[in-house]
């Protein structure tokens, strides 16, 4: 019987993949499924905080289910259901067997595209900590590179291997004893920070926290168009802030982003927008005049290419699913 459920598992974990996935690794995603399945139980869809701050668990009951924001700096594994993630104009399709790192903070769109009532999408999310990342890599020798740095980007898809989900199961399984959590939890986290870190994706997840790489300059790029996001916006100057020339600047940007600038801007803008609109029941003619648009045809224009229907009806709608 035993013997019979573990294949039932890796058929699932294995289909539309071309690479096969272990047994016993099958075997940790279920565990940890079934852990989530149970921890989130009853509490309705959306994410839900743990005992561990940095730890959050997502459930979800019915698809498609569109999810619009900024992500900041995350590790999430999804073990069970489909999800659809865009950024910029590429779309990332993966499912249960793997993870997703966001390395800075990236506006995404997405939806679960595999959900029921029995058999719920299930997903498990940490938050990262650029200061923790840098401090291993500093103290971890075989972590620096003398590599030339290429610019990579903010976001990737990967299959976890057995170290890294026992570190996730462990991780989740101290919710069950919560006086254990202020002295294991840190260290459980800083493993899996070295686990991804030695990864397939080390380099990517390296880049996070090296001083001085490209990908935390765009980085700091990134933080001041989130503060100033209403602003207008001049390439040149937010270059000079991190030493590249414009037609540098403009290059790694979209390399970590698959954005320019300006795009990355407008998106912004857009997902405020929405958010004033739908929890400060603002119009949307003061809420494109917040975000910085001065024309409210152009800003109906954008928002119904980015969301798919004019401020409006798009709000309409989210008031009621």
């Amino acid at each position: 019987m035993a013997i019979a459920i573990n294949q039932e598992i890796n058929q699932e974990l294995n289909q539309d993949r071309s690479v096969q996935i272990p047994q016993a690794i099958a075997i940790q995603y279920q565990e940890l499924a079934a852990l989530v399945n149970h921890l989130t139980d009853g509490k309705g869809d959306g994410f839900h905080k743990t005992a561990i701050p940095e730890l959050e668990f997502q459930r979800v009951t019915s698809s498609p289910s569109v999810l619009c924001g900024v992500a900041e700096p995350i590790f999430a594994i999804l073990l069970q259901g489909k999800k659809e993630a865009l950024l910029g104009e590429e779309t990332y399709r993966y499912g249960a067997g793997q993870y997703l790192v966001v390395s800075v903070d990236l506006p995404i769109s997405g939806f679960v595209a595999e959900a029921t009532p029995e058999k719920p999408y299930l997903g498990f999310k940490l938050n990262l900590d650029t200061l923790q990342l840098c401090d291993i890599i500093t103290s971890q020798t075989s972590l620096n590179t003398s590599k030339k740095e290429k610019s990579l980007r903010g976001l990737f898809v990967s299959t976890a291997d057995a170290p890294l989900l026992d570190c996730a199961l462990r991780l989740t399984k101290l919710l069950d004893t919560p006086q254990d959590i202020p002295m294991l939890a840190p260290m459980i986290i800083r493993e899996i920070y070295y686990r991804l870190l030695m990864g397939e994706q080390g380099e990517s997840v390296r880049q996070i926290a090296t001083s001085g790489s490209n990908m935390q300059r765009i980085a700091e790029v990134i933080q001041l168009l989130k503060t100033d996001f209403a602003q207008p916006m001049r390439v040149e100057n937010l270059a000079d802030r991190v030493s590249m020339s414009p037609s540098s600047f403009h290059y790694h940007f979209k390399e970590v982003t698959s954005m320019s600038p300006l795009q990355y801007q407008k998106q912004l803008r857009l997902l405020e927008a929405r958010r004033l609109m739908l929890a400060e029941n603002s119009d949307a003619a003061n809420a494109a005049y917040q975000v910085g648009y001065e024309s409210p045809s152009q800003f109906s224009r954008e928002y119904s290419r980015m969301f798919g229907a004019p401020p409006i009806k798009d709000i309409e709608r989210l008031r009621t699913v």
